[in-house]
This record gives structure tokens, sequence and C-alpha cells, in this order.
């Protein structure tokens, strides 16, 4: 019980703080929620996504789930999206995933770990997709281009929804990024694939 003790003490002075430098940094934040941002990014521990673009909590929404990914039968991302989108109107969706992603590292292999299969599948159907582009490239380097493939989808994805679809419809301005984060570095590269 000491660690989670732990935690609880850390948010305590974190938000001591906080105070500190801005007294009313909490009433603002209170107040409303009003993002230009939808994050959409690995469940991974390693990528937090207001920390490595140096945004303040209500700064960017964030939806994350394992590899990054989104599916089209996954209600859980869709209401973040439709949330996103229809009542934050935000401007831009990031889907950002990283290198040395463990998810899309497990669908490249044959092993099996459960109910997670059914989900990696989807990364299985991107090596399927681009199979010639990803023997092209040499073995050592082939998890980091389908990490790099699997954010492209995704974000291909994202623009395929009717809940992009309708938006943009009604006029809504509405970018889509890709992006992937380097964990050896800390840096994000766009892969150009905004949509």
């Amino acid at each position: 019980m000491s660690d989670i003790k732990q935690l609880l003490d850390n948010n305590k002075a974190w938000s001591a703080r906080t105070k500190e430098g801005d007294p009313d940094f909490f009433n603002k934040l209170a107040k409303q929620q009003k993002p230009e941002y939808l994050w959409i990014g690995c469940s991974d521990s390693r990528v937090p996504a207001n920390q490595i673009v140096d945004l303040l909590p209500g700064d960017i929404f964030v939806h994350r789930n394992v590899a990054n990914l989104v599916v089209h039968t996954d209600f859980n991302c869709l209401s973040v999206l439709q949330y996103a989108v229809d009542v934050l109107q935000v401007k831009h969706v990031i889907v950002c995933g990283h290198y040395g992603c463990g998810g899309v590292e497990a669908a490249m292999g044959d092993d099996q770990f459960g109910l997670i299969d059914n989900w990696l599948g989807h990364i299985k159907d991107t090596i399927v997709k681009h199979q010639a582009e990803l023997d092209s490239v040499p073995e050592s380097a082939r998890l980091a281009k389908l990490c790099e493939l699997n954010v492209i989808e995704q974000a291909k994805n994202v623009a395929r929804t009717t809940i992009v679809k309708d938006a943009r419809k009604r006029g809504q301005n509405i970018t889509i990024h890709s992006w992937i984060y380097s964990l050896k570095n800390g840096e994000i590269t766009n892969l150009g694939c905004d949509f």
C-alpha cells in the first residue's frame, strides 16, 4: 500500500507546486475544456502525450490503446473521436505511434498472447497489405517500418470514419496527422501523411 500512498503524496506535492506557480490554474482548468487537439496514441507508459509535446492539462484531449489503433468497431475510440470532433470542435487529430512498440512487434510474430491477439489482428492486416514494402527493408529495420506504416493506416482509418466525413460536410476544418515518437531521443517525426 505504500506505493499507492506515494502516488497520492506525489499528487499533493504536484498540486501545491502548480498552485504556487499559478494560483488560478485549477480554477481556469475547471471552467472549461477547449483543446484544439485530439491525440490517439499507444498505451505505452513511456509516451505521455501532454509531456512530450509540452502542453498543459486541458490543452490536448487524449485516447490511448495498445498500438494506437483506430478500429471501426471500437466504440471507445469512436466515442472519443466523436466527442472531440462534434463537441470540443478540435482542429487536429494526431495519431502518434512510437518506435519499438510492443504491440506492433507482437503482431509481427506467430506467438499467441490470448485476447489481445484479436486486437493485434488489425496490425497483421497492415502487414499483409504492405508485405512487399516490409520485405524491401532489412530485417533489422522492419519493426520500425511497420510502426510507421501502422500509424499511417490508423490515420487513414480516422479519415474514413463517418464522424470526420460528417464534420467535413458541415464545413468543419479538421486535419489528421500521422506522427511517430522515438523513445531513444524523445523526438517526434511527422510521417508526412496528413489528411
